[in-house]
């Protein structure tokens, strides 16, 4: 891949070309040249798809978990239960998953994407549907706070905070808490790593990390450059979403690729994006993961950009890939 014009890039995807048509038809200001109140304003405009096509679940339910300095939103989905198992009506009992906590469903715990800037539990509702589904899990969906009105470190903080707590009550949520794990995708990719690396992620049974911003912003991976002009995240919008987020702060939680040690880390599924600046820093987290002796399933979609994960209603591709992570979370966590 080499930087030119994202419409025309050889091996794209031509579904997600044909939306980049669109969507530059459209003549719509960059990420860069916007305030957040912008960008979410135009997020929140944007047409939903009807939450059946992710998948099906059981239940959906809205609660609050213990954030850093306060409760967070948060919303929990209850996959189908599988074949044969009857209709699944003690789901919801804290009581039978104790009693039988080798047959209830694992629990997962995902932070949203979104550059720290942007993002809820609306704009992932079909992400998270589609984790439920794929995975065979409970899913946690956790609104932890955003930038700019809560740099860094309140999403870590919210992170750390939100798997420990729903770590330590996974049974009275109905799931097996010797099976849970967290997953993000972009800025919740990083969110899920910072989690697993702190004492919170102590006894976790896997993460899946779907194209993780884990450098710190590190702009000498050779997909920063070539990917400096990609279509939905491009060079301008990291460095925007970086200055809202972190200003010129350093720390390991901007970067969870520097750890000193990714030892012990729980077994991970971790899928990039070809067309992605982070392309990179994600297959270095892996390949630092594997050779600190982790287990780890890479998933390279060459054919996708930043974002895939929530384009399956646009690209038979994106969808492949994204069920596909899922059901590797799902196999590692022993559902599949």
């Amino acid at each position: 891949m080499t930087q030119q014009d994202p419409q025309t890039a050889p091996g794209l995807d031509p579904q997600i070309a044909e939306a980049v048509r669109r969507v530059a038809a459209a003549g719509l200001p960059p990420i860069s040249a916007l305030t957040p109140a912008q960008v979410r304003s135009g997020a929140a405009a944007q047409e939903r798809v009807d939450p059946a096509w992710w998948g099906p679940v059981a239940a959906v339910e809205e609660l609050t978990v213990p954030g850093a300095v306060g409760d967070l939103p948060a919303r929990l989905y209850r996959p189908q239960p599988p074949a044969g198992s009857g209709d699944g009506s003690s789901a919801g009992s804290g009581a039978a998953s104790s009693a039988g906590g080798s047959e209830a469903t694992p629990l997962v715990v995902f932070f949203h994407g979104g550059g720290f800037v942007l993002g809820d539990l609306e704009s992932h509702d079909g992400q998270a549907r589609m984790l439920a589904a794929e995975s065979g899990s409970v899913v946690v969906s956790v609104a932890y706070r955003l930038a700019p009105e809560d740099p860094f470190p309140a999403a870590p903080d919210d992170a750390v905070s939100a798997t420990a707590w729903l770590r330590d009550h996974a049974a009275d949520l109905g799931a097996d808490p010797q099976r849970v794990a967290v997953a993000g995708d972009s800025a919740g990719a990083n969110l899920a790593a910072v989690a697993a690396q702190s004492p919170a992620g102590e006894g976790l049974a896997a993460q899946l990390l779907v194209y993780p911003a884990v450098s710190g912003g590190r702009g000498d991976f050779p997909s920063v450059r070539e990917n400096a002009s990609a279509p939905v995240l491009d060079r301008a919008a990291v460095e925007w979403f970086g200055r809202h987020y972190r200003g010129d702060a350093t720390d390991v939680r901007f970067a969870p690729l520097d750890a000193p040690s990714l030892a012990g880390q729980p077994p991970a599924v971790v899928g990039v994006a070809g067309f992605d600046p982070l392309r990179d820093e994600g297959i270095a987290y892996a390949q630092r993961l594997e050779a600190e002796g982790v287990p780890v399933v890479l998933r390279r979609h060459d054919d996708l950009v930043h974002g895939f994960f929530g384009m399956g209603p646009v690209s038979a591709s994106a969808d492949r890939a994204s069920r596909g992570l899922c059901r590797d979370l799902g196999e590692l966590l022993g559902t599949r």
